[in-house]
């Protein structure tokens, strides 16, 4: 099995609706998100004949992710009340919206969804919010 791995990083701002502890104020992180592709076989023809796939094209759409999270506040539908949502937006803050509660775990699962669906052969995804505490997410192809 051939392995490669890459990472990128964001910054941004959450909070967990619901929590009873410290994490249920906003705050923010500086995520790092580990994706590792994995393949049985090597590409055999082309330009790319020897990789699993291009470094160039796994950075670029690991890059694309993290970049579409940086600088936001990053919250769970129905979490906060309309009005909130409507003051910050008409400030400028760039929010973003998430189905599910935003946690390093919920993350993981959720990039790696996203990556498979374009196309990558992905194996795990690890999101490190902080750099010592992270949470990966796999569907058994470790």
């Amino acid at each position: 099995m051939y392995t490669l791995e890459t990472t990128a990083a964001f910054d941004s701002a959450h909070f967990l609706a619901g929590y009873s502890g410290k994490c249920a104020n906003i705050h923010g992180h500086r995520w790092t998100i580990k994706v590792a592709v994995s393949s049985e076989e090597l590409l055999d023809s082309g330009e790319k004949r020897g990789m699993v796939i291009d470094f160039g094209d796994l950075k670029k759409l690991v890059r694309e992710l993290a970049d579409s999270f940086d600088h936001a506040l990053i919250f769970e539908k129905g979490s906060l009340k309309n009005t909130t949502v409507d003051a910050l937006s008409s400030e400028g803050f760039r929010l973003i919206e998430v189905s599910y509660r935003p946690t390093a775990e919920n993350f993981a699962r959720a990039f790696y969804h996203i990556l498979n669906e374009k196309g990558l052969p992905v194996s795990v995804v690890t999101v490190y919010e902080t750099p010592d505490n992270c949470a990966s997410y796999s569907e058994g192809r470790v």
